[in-house]
């Protein structure tokens, strides 16, 4: 603010400018559009990096530019990802789908139906158990690795797909959305007015409760899929032969056979990791509308 004398006749009117609100309005809007477009270019700069280092053979992925182009050996990457070892690598495809899609499908259905009955049922130790829920998705999956390795020695599932479908299954997080999501969109009253016209427990959660929850329940597969299909330190403990691998363990596999053995599968790994992100890529853009709302609803409540 400034501070301005105007000489009228014989007298002098001090006035005190205040700063334009549409002007300081235009200027936050400016410093936000910088710090979003900065914000952008950071997070999809590993992506560009990528998709420029899987069009390049071995030479030029040593001697080029790491950020431009330098040849276009991207379809021999390919064919080479696709045929290498017996094309494993489609062996591996295959089980991060099974293992993600089968899983969070299952955990998902699940989670949705222990936030419906912590939300809309009443019963001793309802908030003893949602506290139990809030605590375990606060301890950190690594910690619990090693005892569940020990678990499925005890009963022969280690080097099985149920190693890696037992545990995503149980999602204390998925949980605690599923009852957020509830509270936000199942109405006591439609609950009531179900059962007043004689329709089970069971028949309302199918008939009801799943189709008014398909924005809660598309957010919470989304975020057990992306999950799943991000592990690691899981598989990596649970699954012995490569037959069982996922993407990112076989290619973590193929990155150490230069260190083992001398074989440089460089091109191939960051082939690879290319096309492993394409399917995560497809359902965010596919989910878009279910996962915005959700995430938006979740926000609200």
């Amino acid at each position: 603010m400034t501070l301005t004398e105007e000489r009228t006749g014989t007298r002098t009117v001090r006035r005190l400018n205040r700063p334009d609100p549409a002007a300081r309005s235009r200027g936050g809007q400016r410093f936000l559009l910088v710090g979003l477009t900065l914000a952008s270019v950071y997070s999809l700069f590993p992506v560009w990096w990528l998709i420029v280092a899987a069009t390049k053979d071995r030479t030029g992925l040593y001697q080029s530019n790491g950020l431009w182009f330098s040849g276009w050996h991207l379809w021999d990457n390919l064919h080479q990802v696709f045929t290498y070892d017996d094309g494993i690598f489609l062996r591996w495809t295959f089980n991060s789908f099974l293992y993600a899609g089968v899983g969070s499908l299952g955990g998902t259905l699940i989670a949705l139906a222990t936030g419906y009955g912590l939300a809309r049922f009443d019963f001793p130790g309802r908030n003893l158990v949602f506290a139990s829920v809030v605590g375990s998705f606060l301890i950190p999956l690594a910690l619990l690795t090693l005892p569940l390795y020990l678990l499925f020695s005890e009963i022969g599932l280690v080097d099985t797909p149920w190693a890696m479908l037992i545990p995503c299954l149980i999602n204390p997080f998925s949980v605690y959305l599923a009852k957020v999501y509830t509270e936000a969109t199942i109405p006591y009253e439609l609950l009531e007015a179900a059962r007043i016209d004689g329709a089970g427990e069971l028949r309302i959660f199918f008939s009801i409760v799943l189709r008014m929850m398909t924005t809660g329940g598309a957010t919470v597969f989304l975020l057990a899929f992306v999950n799943t299909w991000n592990a690691f330190f899981l598989p990596l403990t649970v699954l012995r032969g490569q037959e069982n691998w996922t993407l990112n363990l076989g290619l973590y596999n193929w990155s150490g056979k230069r260190a083992e053995s001398g074989v440089d599968l460089t091109s191939l790994v960051l082939t690879g990791a290319l096309l492993s992100i394409i399917p995560m890529a497809i359902m965010m853009v596919a989910m878009r509308r279910y996962w915005r709302t959700g995430v938006t609803m979740g926000a609200l409540k």
